[in-house]
């Protein structure tokens, strides 16, 4: 009995961490409630207008658009919200209105040029002098790591599905190579969730960044879901290895 209910909880475990990593790999492919709600990392820049004006001691005109199907990178103003996912992103005027980006296998995370070419001229070369030494701005690292995590995740996530396939399969042979997976996916779902956290926590440097005395960039970056739901897959693979070994090592059929 004890392998039987070793294989279903490694079954389960398995099809959890399959489940979470799929929503991983929707967000922000579209506006709908589900991708929508699903991002890596979010930038939110509604307070960066307000920010310049007071370090400044100028008006700010022209920096945002209301239009959600506003054309990107076309210098007609930034959203208010910039979400990436791991085929695209989307940008938000609102809460709910926005549009997203064409899809890209392994699209990377740089924020600062998805930004930036949504600014006029004097805005976005005012952005990159205020921003110049920061990982913010850094498109060429953020987008290396963000494309290797991806294949990363990409590869975990298939792995996983052999994983589970193949576990529900009664023989020794099956067991050895569904465990095989269990250990490669979690190890690879691993790499991915780190070097998503890592990126993003540097680029989180720009919260507390000052425009001037006591005037805070107005930008802010934090964790998407997606992140989150990345290490609860790794935590349910993880999990799935001890079952997955015992029915490997016990069953004979």
């Amino acid at each position: 009995m004890r392998g039987e209910y070793c294989i279903v909880g490694a079954s389960f475990l398995s099809f959890a961490a399959l489940l979470l990593l799929i929503f991983v790999h929707v967000g922000q492919i579209n506006t709908s409630t589900v991708p929508h709600g699903i991002s890596m990392a979010i930038v939110n820049v509604s307070g960066y207008g307000e920010a310049l004006s007071e370090a400044t001691n100028d008006t700010i005109q022209g920096l945002y658009t209301a239009n959600a199907s506003s054309p990107f990178g076309q210098g007609t103003g930034i959203r208010q919200q910039y979400a990436f996912g791991l085929y695209s992103y989307c940008a938000y005027v609102n809460s709910s209105a926005g549009q997203c980006s064409s899809h890209t296998i392994a699209a990377t995370f740089q924020p600062y040029t998805a930004i930036t070419s949504d600014m006029l001229l004097n805005y976005s070369q005012l952005t990159t002098y205020i921003f110049v030494d920061t990982t913010f701005i850094n498109s060429s690292y953020l987008g290396t790591n963000s494309h290797v995590a991806y294949y990363f995740l990409l590869l975990g996530t298939l792995f996983t599905a052999l994983s589970l396939f193949t576990g529900i399969l009664r023989s020794t042979v099956f067991f050895l190579f569904s465990t095989t997976m269990s250990i490669l996916s979690a190890l690879f779902i691993l790499i991915a969730a780190a070097i998503w956290t890592a990126i993003v926590k540097k680029v989180e440097s720009v919260n507390t960044m000052q425009l001037a005395q006591g005037i805070v960039s107005g930008i802010k970056v934090s964790y998407g879901s997606g992140i989150y739901l990345s290490w609860a897959a790794f935590a349910c693979l993880l999990a799935a290895i001890i079952p997955s070994m015992i029915s490997c090592c016990t069953f004979r059929g």
